[in-house]
């Protein structure tokens, strides 16, 4: 009989002990986003808001003349010429010209973008964190 009353009182500590109550969620505010990186929107709302372009110093990387410009969905998109080559690249939306020098850090291209605003595909683009634009 005492080995029973033993028994019983491990399997009921045991019992209460696995079912965990569980915990409403916590609301914390959004962490930052890592330098570099934009934080994640809220389903629908604008993945730009509050964001503005990285200032970027000389010397960055890539640097080239602006032929060629145009806005869209938050973003400007110049084609500069680097050392003979053209090259498409996308930043937030900052104020450029053609004629204008650019410069921005290296990052890997992507390959095939298409844009739904602009309704056009770029074979090679960079999206840069900012553009230094030199006059």
């Amino acid at each position: 009989m005492k080995k029973t009353l033993v028994l019983l009182a491990i399997v009921a500590v045991a019992a209460v002990g696995c079912k965990k109550k569980e915990e409403a969620p916590q609301t914390t505010a959004p962490a930052a986003a890592p330098a570099g990186q934009m934080p994640a929107a809220a389903p629908g709302g604008d993945p730009h808001a509050g964001l503005k372009p990285q200032e970027i110093k000389p010397g960055a990387g890539h640097k080239g003349k602006v032929l060629e410009t145009m806005d869209s969905g938050g973003y400007t998109y110049v084609q500069i010429e680097e050392n003979g080559q053209k090259l498409w690249v996308a930043a937030m939306q900052t104020p450029v010209k053609v004629g204008d020098t650019v410069e921005f850090p290296d990052s890997p291209p992507m390959i095939n973008f298409q844009s739904k605003t602009l309704k056009r595909t770029f074979d090679k683009i960079i999206f840069a964190p900012g553009l230094a634009v030199n006059k």
